[in-house]
């Protein structure tokens, strides 16, 4: 297969055991980007994929934020969005007061900013995990903020007890469900972004934006339920070992597990010019 771009989710598919780069995985993209694009595309705000981006040299490479809600390139060095899409203020404070008197915690999100009611247990664990800290604010200070700058949530974060996320989880479906994106990356996770959004549709607008080839041409790897449009779409479409069944189900091939460099292995092969039809 001739490929001209990969497309890969971060947590669950391209990290290893210590949520890093593994050198085997930064050495296979440092070379497949000689011939093709390297586009890291995850619920992440910017500031958590700059670093990543960094350590593969791709920091004039597109990136993919917020499962699509934010599109940013670097055509100079400076960052241009190409795309923004987020969850109204007046939906953000459903979600807030929905949460309020709960042990769930919520995390507003716009571009880089990145707000948390308190420096807990919760934004303690998402700032190891993404190496991004906080801001500790008012969340309604927040969002009559945002208010007057015409904006929104690019993500709204739900962290907290299983129970009491599936509460929130059912209450947002039956009273947002045809505005929301509602995406469980965890069973202690909420992730919540527009329904409109998705890393597909902004694959889609890299290809109409940027890029003179097609989806025929494009690798994609992941592992979860909100890439799985995006490995239906694609010309080859790769779940690591770790990947919920349904992702698999969809996919052309599943690799192994991204703890083990699934996404490395997979690359080395089709770089060694690998047909993957005979996989």
């Amino acid at each position: 297969m001739k490929f001209k771009a990969i497309c890969s989710d971060i947590d669950g598919t391209l990290l290893n055991a210590e949520r890093e780069l593994s050198p085997r995985t930064l050495d296979i993209l440092r070379r497949a980007r000689a011939s093709a694009h390297v586009i890291l595309a995850s619920s992440r705000m910017p500031a958590a994929m700059r670093h990543l981006q960094a350590e593969l040299d791709i920091l004039n490479a597109p990136l993919v934020c917020y499962n699509g809600g934010y599109i940013l390139h670097f055509p100079a060095g400076e960052p241009v969005v190409l795309h923004s899409t987020f969850i109204p203020v007046e939906v953000c404070r459903a979600i807030v007061a929905r949460a309020r008197g709960t042990e769930v915690h919520v995390s507003l999100y716009h571009a880089d900013e990145w707000y948390v009611p308190a420096q807990d247990y919760w934004a303690d664990r998402e700032a190891n995990n993404t190496k991004v800290k906080p801001t500790v604010a008012d969340l309604e200070t927040v969002l009559n903020d945002w208010e007057t700058r015409g904006i929104g949530a690019h993500k709204v974060m739900c962290m907290g007890p299983a129970e009491q996320i599936e509460a929130i989880e059912q209450y947002l479906a039956a009273h947002f469900g045809d505005d929301l994106n509602l995406y469980r990356s965890k069973p202690t996770y909420l992730e919540i972004a527009h329904r409109t959004i998705s890393k597909r549709t902004a694959l889609q607008i890299l290809l109409d934006e940027l890029y003179d080839f097609d989806w025929a041409d494009l690798v994609a790897f992941g592992d979860n339920y909100n890439d799985m449009e995006m490995l239906e779409a694609v010309g080859l479409g790769v779940a690591v070992g770790n990947a919920k069944d349904e992702v698999k189900a969809i996919s052309n091939w599943v690799a192994a597990p991204g703890k083990e460099d699934g996404v490395a292995h997979t690359v080395e092969r089709l770089l060694a010019g690998e047909d993957p039809a005979n996989w």
